[in-house]
């Protein structure tokens, strides 16, 4: 009988101590689910949060040419806004102006020869980060590209021949002429503009060597250009400016929806307040045509 009353009773409390057990695993799985899941729903948050930082950075110019460590400018050589001294360095207006510009942002500059014509594919491909070349901001231009405040004004003039140029005093005395202009230049739409004969080269350097040697009667340039090496004292003293066809403004274009742009703009209202704007333009002679930030 005692043998008996044992048995049950160690029976009883085996099933006792299986029930409390399986409570205690049934409690510990639902914890356990619980903090799985809400640690799982934190990693999907951060993970979240990074897809979109990354986003974001891959949106950013600002961001892609810091990781790269350099501003990649498009140029072509233009005296005064960008081109070559001496010791083969990059000088002038826009080339002291981006310089400065690209360790505001804590980058270097690098200066890339463009053909003027593709300056809208080189920019899109990534192969230059803006174009800051004495750029005008003509429609087509506007339209392809996010682009800065106009900083400088500008004209597209007849470039001549000296001795001839009293004959060409008007737009329509110039229609017997033959034109040399710049590929995709403000200069080639004037020439259009105003039903202009003329032949497309490489650059607007170029199209003044096409009239020094008598391939094209005339040139139209940049107004700028024109009065940095044109005349008594320069490379080409028999040549002189003639009649202006167009005023404009220049600007520096970036990639569509650029975040650089904003930063250009304020960099500009800053160094034209400081007077570093009209300071550099003073060394190239062009601080006339500056225009208020």
């Amino acid at each position: 009988m005692k043998k008996l009353l044992a048995l049950a009773l160690t029976a009883g409390l085996a099933f006792s101590m299986t029930a409390c057990g399986s409570s205690d695993t049934t409690t510990d799985t639902t914890d356990t689910t619980e903090v799985t899941s809400a640690e799982t729903e934190s990693a999907e948050d951060t993970s979240a949060e990074t897809e979109t930082e990354e986003t974001a950075d891959a949106d950013s110019d600002l961001a892609y040419i810091q990781e790269k460590g350099t501003l990649v400018v498009g140029i072509t050589d233009f005296e005064p806004m960008d081109y070559l001294d001496a010791d083969g360095n990059w000088i002038g207006f826009d080339a002291d102006m981006a310089t400065a510009f690209a360790e505001s942002l804590g980058v270097e500059v690098e200066f890339v020869e463009i053909d003027w014509d593709n300056k809208i594919l080189e920019l899109d491909g990534k192969t230059i980060d803006c174009v800051w070349n004495g750029m005008t901001l003509t429609d087509e231009v506007t339209s392809a590209m996010d682009c800065s405040n106009a900083y400088s004004s500008n004209s597209q003039v007849v470039v001549l021949s000296a001795d001839v140029a009293d004959q060409y005093a008007d737009v329509d005395s110039l229609a017997d002429l033959t034109f040399a202009v710049e590929a995709g230049s403000a200069g080639e739409a004037a020439a259009e503009d105003n039903g202009l004969a003329y032949t497309s080269v490489g650059s607007q350097a170029d199209a003044l060597m096409e009239v020094a040697a008598g391939t094209s009667n005339a040139a139209i340039i940049d107004l700028l250009m024109a009065e940095a090496m044109v005349g008594e004292g320069t490379s080409y003293a028999d040549l002189t400016t003639g009649v202006v066809l167009v005023d404009e403004e220049y600007g520096v274009g970036f990639r569509q929806g650029s975040d650089l742009v904003t930063l250009l703009n304020d960099f500009f209202a800053e160094s034209y307040a400081d007077g570093t704007m009209t300071e550099i333009a003073t060394i190239y002679g062009i601080e006339n045509s500056i225009i208020a930030q």
